[in-house]
């Protein structure tokens, strides 16, 4: 293979990685065409550059944040808490998307069984909690207890005062034993959730997003703005405080809140040292076995 054949299939392979994102990024294209923008209009077109030159450019340095976490030992706790719909898990996506899965892990808990009603109830989070150089992304986390639990009735008045007490000793019993706790909530508007909502509906890639539960949300919105409230006001403490970000607009929101994310954290730059390819090992007598054709899965593209 020449040096130029190389480069091009090294350029053809990055591109490809970067498709990665331009397939996720079909997946709001619907909300676009439904709010009636102009998919082909240059302002959009030099917006989604922009878009895609920022979150390139910030994903380099969540690995420069990775290297470090690793190096130093940190841990690291970022809860991600909104309404349904409100772009928590687009979120996640693009900041793990380019990080070692063993360093960056999300933990997105099911319901509790009924084991585990019966345990403390911050018990089944704990063992997600992060060991020395790493970082868990909670795609929600023991705030359900302070929303949909106290909302929906799964809980308590009791049980939800109790989490009120606990919580914040929880949480700074976590700083004290050296976990960063980073606590985002994403906001929505009522306008921009029916939107989303909406969609889901006419979206058949999407419609396993909408739950009853998530209807049964949309129905009760004005509970779940005051519970939002008093999860705020109660939980926001200086060892683990609370960031809102405005997340009506998804890349915006995105963008924003991995910039922050990255200025949460004093990380340098690690040194990475110099890496060369060893040539394989070849031997004489050796003798790839033809792969029987009844196990080749058909080419059908």
């Amino acid at each position: 293979m020449s040096d130029d054949e190389l480069m091009q299939r090294l350029r053809r392979e990055l591109v490809d990685g970067y498709d990665e994102e331009l397939e996720m990024e079909l997946e709001d294209r619907n909300v676009d065409e439904i709010a009636g923008m102009a998919l082909d209009s240059n302002d959009y077109k030099e917006e989604r550059q922009r878009y895609f030159r920022e979150l390139f450019r910030l994903q380099g340095e969540l690995v420069k944040l990775q290297d470090w976490v690793v190096s130093s030992g940190h841990k690291m706790v970022i809860i991600f808490e909104g309404r349904d719909s409100a772009g928590k898990g687009g979120a996640i996506k693009r900041i793990t998307q380019r990080l070692n899965p063993r360093v960056a892990r999300v933990a997105a808990l099911p319901a509790p069984n009924n084991r585990e009603r019966t345990q403390w109830y911050f018990q089944r989070y704990v063992s997600h909690l992060p060991a020395a150089g790493e970082m868990v992304l909670f795609d929600r986390s023991w705030y359900n207890r302070a929303g949909v639990e106290h909302v929906m009735g799964f809980c308590t008045d009791s049980e939800y005062e109790e989490f009120f007490r606990s919580v914040p000793e929880f949480e700074r019993m976590l700083v004290r034993s050296g976990i960063q706790v980073i606590k985002y909530w994403f906001s929505i508007s009522d306008e921009q959730q029916e939107l989303r909502f909406l969609s889901r509906i006419h979206d058949p890639l999407k419609q396993w997003k909408l739950s009853p539960m998530d209807l049964e949300s949309r129905r009760q919105w004005e509970a779940y703005t005051q519970a939002k409230e008093v999860m705020l006001d109660r939980t926001h403490i200086p060892e683990a405080p609370w960031w809102v970000v405005p997340a009506d607009d998804k890349k915006k929101a995105r963008l924003n809140c991995i910039a922050h994310l990255l200025s949460k954290v004093n990380y340098t730059e690690v040194e990475r040292p110099s890496i060369t390819l060893p040539p394989r090992l070849r031997h004489e007598h050796y003798r790839r076995h033809q792969v029987p054709g009844e196990i080749i899965v058909p080419q059908v593209y």
